[in-house]
Order: structure tokens, then sequence, then C-alpha cells
């Protein structure tokens, strides 16, 4: 569902192009500015604490990559006062270092508030929904 003021989900739907964005430019500053102090991101089994330990996890796992194309179609932005919720569908295809590449179709589960006039990331949570070219799992 699509519901609160029209001006606060065309912001909550810049913040998830933002977020994308620094995704393809590789760009830890802009992808950074999205997320609260202290935001937690579900992310691969992990559960990260805190804008600056999530921006060196993101550092960490861009590292392998030579080339990302990432893009995000919101599914639902539900806003209440200065507090939201919202899911994001996205496709990503990932040109590794090793020359290979994978593609990726995700969803992201969100919580949002509205601090300092802006929309930022309390908590993120990532799931794979489907993927081709999944590396080998090692034993």
């Amino acid at each position: 569902m699509f519901t609160g003021p029209m001006e606060d989900r065309l912001a909550i739907r810049e913040l998830h192009e933002i977020y994308g964005d620094g995704v393809v430019r590789f760009d830890k500053d802009t992808w950074g500015s999205v997320w609260a102090e202290d935001a937690t991101w579900d992310f691969m089994g992990m559960t990260i604490e805190g804008r600056e330990a999530i921006v060196e996890t993101w550092l960490g796992a861009m590292a392998g990559f030579d080339a990302v194309s990432f893009s995000c179609v919101p599914a639902s932005i539900d806003v209440d006062g200065d507090t939201a919720t919202s899911r994001v569908q996205t496709q990503e295809v990932l040109k590794a270092k090793d020359g290979s590449t994978r593609m990726i179709g995700g969803l992201y589960t969100d919580t949002l508030a509205k601090r300092d006039g802006a929309w930022v990331y309390t908590h993120r949570a990532f799931n794979i929904v489907a993927e081709y070219n999944a590396p080998e799992e090692t034993a």
C-alpha cells in the first residue's frame, strides 16, 4: 500500500533512489547519507548496528566488484507522522573483479524516520528473492 502525505512518500522514494545512485557510483558518502546514525541493517545473515559500521560493511561487500547496475521499485510506502515503512524490489547486475557476472532480484523491508526534516533508514533488511550465476558455496 501507499499511504500518508504525497510529499513524504516522494521524499522516501527519492531516498531509495539516492541509495541506488550511491551503489552504482561506489560512492560511500552518498550511500551512507541515507542511514540514521543509530540505524541497523540486516544483510546476508548479519545484523550491523550504526551508520559507521554499516558503511564499512558495505565497502567490504563492494570491494569485490568492478561494476554494479542497481535499480529499485518501491512496492509500498506507508507514512505515519514522522515514521514510515516501505518495501523495495531491486534488480542488480554485478560484475566481479574475477570477470564473473551475477544477477540478483532482491527485496528490502524498511523502517524509516523523519529526522531534522529529512527521511533516513532506521532499519533495513535485505533478502535475495532470485539469483542467477550465484557464486559456488565453499565447504
